[in-house]
């Protein structure tokens, strides 16, 4: 089984992904915490290729990096790649972007969607794979859920009346952004441990 590093320094994250890419071929393993890589792409694409790269290269190995974020239509994309540095906690974040829109408080004013950026790149840091899910819902006027985090408790599913935060890990999986991203890379990475 070939080892794929995870560009993160979050076990969090690594056993998201492991859940995401069961069915893989590949052994998934994290990058050591003193590999930093900074996030200076302008796009979640960008980034989650930069960060694949920089891994691989320094570590000689398969390396595998997302990005992901929130796009709120009426903020013209904000707070996009910077959705992680919007405010300095989960819940000002939340407080901000609710502050933003409260002027807004038809739903249909309040459209925003999830993207998940995944890319794979090879040991020499040339991407192998890349792909992206994207999840549309809409901004609620107030948190509702206690499970998920970051943006969950505000980011609202008009087909399933439910927030992110009040899912079900599996229903939030199946139907997420990170969920359809990783989708189409587990595939890919499949294609890429039977051809190499």
């Amino acid at each position: 089984m070939t080892k794929l590093i995870v560009a993160t320094s979050n076990p969090g994250k690594l056993g998201e992904m492991q859940a995401y890419l069961h069915n893989s071929p590949w052994e998934l393993a994290l990058k050591p915490a003193e590999l930093d890589v900074d996030e200076t792409g302008d796009t979640f694409a960008a980034n989650a290729c930069l960060k694949a790269s920089e891994v691989a290269i320094a570590l000689n190995c398969w390396a595998i990096a997302d990005d992901s974020g929130l796009q709120v239509d009426a903020l013209n994309g904000a707070p996009g790649i910077y959705s992680a540095r919007y405010a300095n906690s989960d819940k000002e974040r939340i407080d901000r972007i609710l502050r933003e829109l409260s002027d807004l408080p038809d739903p249909s004013q309040r459209q925003a969607q999830f993207i998940c950026a995944v890319a794979v790149a090879r040991p020499d840091g040339t991407i192998a794979a890349e792909a992206q899910g994207i999840c549309r819902g809409e901004i609620l006027t107030s948190p509702r859920g206690v499970d998920g985090f970051g943006y969950d408790p505000i980011f609202y599913i008009p087909a399933k009346q439910l927030t992110f935060a009040e899912m079900s890990k599996e229903t939030k999986r199946s139907i997420s952004h990170r969920g359809i991203a990783f989708a189409i890379v587990s595939q890919k990475l499949t294609d890429l441990a039977n051809n190499s």
